[in-house]
């Protein structure tokens, strides 16, 4: 069973608007360093290395895209850098290929000035191009891409730092970066950071804004599955890298993310400490539960009063702290303890017989015994409210 792509959260790298440094990808030969190449989605571009192999399909729905910060120079904005591995971050169509990978290998093999070139800009070898491109995985990009794209002049791939527009279908590697985009066969490779504001060439599309723009680095480590949104519903799609979209299926497991919010909030993947603060709102009630605790002593208070009523004496029974259960239970309890200290009896035979029933209660309170009888019996029922 194939191991499952965990999702891998943004960062950031400094990647300034400026002139170009030098081109990338093996003998290719560099540009004119000031300019950066506007592509759209499906025009070939100058100096195609093939026709295209996009496949028909609909483009992706444009996500929200957050604006990237001013570069530390204050020379030009910081590109934002996304793992090739991040959920969402390309868009495919349920087991259908963006683009035709058979094709491909076949227009370049068709040329061995061409195929020799794209190798070399691809950094493969020359027999080993069809190879190379049964490996890639064919996506969709769902927002623009800063990349360094190639063109093919006088025999050789010519380095261009370009932009490609959201929607160009592209082939990925196992490491989830763009390798080939299919409207021209052209190889890409990662883009050259520069150092101050460039002229850019062709037409800006609607909607480009260049503080809107992505750069896609490879993953640490391959990428099993690539976890696409379909152009379709929005949904997930689970594509396996290396395959054209026949083994297509919906993740068992979604992403923690939503589809339209990839690109929206990088800087939310760190959460700043919430769960502290939470924690505190958690702790601060306990105290104020505390206080009440201190009021049961006022409880006795009422009881004090309730001695004085002795008067009301003959509804003994009435008392409704003195359930008729517990009562009977006490004295019995108490009258089985009592024998030692009560063996002194017959040295005051005036307490037995003022005992009677209450006989339990007497080692209770004895100092009220000298009284009459009636008042021993009111005492003990005093001393039972408490309890």
């Amino acid at each position: 069973m194939r191991s499952r792509m965990r999702g891998l959260y943004a960062t950031v790298a400094v990647m300034c608007l400026g002139p170009l440094a030098a081109g990338c990808g093996g003998d290719s030969k560099a540009a004119e360093p000031e300019e950066i190449l506007l592509q759209s989605r499906s025009a070939p571009g100058p100096e195609p290395f093939t026709a295209s192999t996009v496949t028909a399909g609909e483009p992706p729905a444009l996500p929200t895209v957050a604006t990237a910060p001013k570069s530390p120079s204050g020379g030009g904005v910081t590109l934002r850098t996304l793992s090739g591995a991040t959920p969402g971050l390309y868009a495919g169509a349920q087991e259908s290929a963006s683009c035709d990978i058979g094709r491909q290998a076949g227009l370049l093999a068709a040329d061995k000035r061409k195929a020799k070139a794209f190798a070399e800009a691809a950094g493969v070898e020359h027999s080993g191009v069809a190879a190379f491109l049964r490996g890639l995985t064919p996506v969709v990009l769902r927002v623009d891409v800063r990349v360094t794209g190639h063109g093919f002049h006088d025999g050789s791939a010519v380095a261009r730092q370009s932009v490609l527009q959201a929607g160009t279908a592209v082939l990925v590697d196992e490491y989830g970066a763009p390798r080939v985009r299919c409207a021209s066969g052209a190889p890409l490779e990662q883009p050259v950071a520069i150092r101050t504001a460039p002229a850019n060439k062709g037409e800006p599309w609607s909607g480009y804004r260049a503080d809107r723009v992505i750069v896609i680095k490879p993953a640490a480590q391959a990428v099993n599955n690539l976890l696409l949104v379909s152009v379709v519903d929005n949904g997930w799609i689970e594509r396996p890298s290396g395959t054209e979209g026949e083994d297509d299926a919906r993740p068992a497991v979604l992403p923690p993310v939503d589809p339209d919010e990839v690109f929206a909030d990088l800087a939310r993947t760190d959460p700043g400490g919430a769960a502290d603060s939470a924690g505190a709102e958690r702790a601060t009630p306990e105290p104020s539960a505390a206080p009440p605790r201190p009021q049961p002593p006022a409880e006795p208070a009422p009881v004090g009063p309730a001695v004085p009523e002795p008067p009301v004496e003959p509804g003994v029974p009435v008392e409704p702290e003195v359930p008729a259960a517990p009562q009977p239970d006490l004295p019995a309890d108490l009258g089985q303890g009592a024998p030692d200290p009560v063996e002194p009896e017959p040295a005051d035979p005036g307490l037995s017989a003022g005992s009677g029933a209450g006989a339990g209660w007497d080692p209770v309170v004895p100092e009220p015994v000298a009284p009459a009888g009636p008042d021993q019996e009111s005492l003990p029922e005093a001393d039972v409210l408490p309890r």
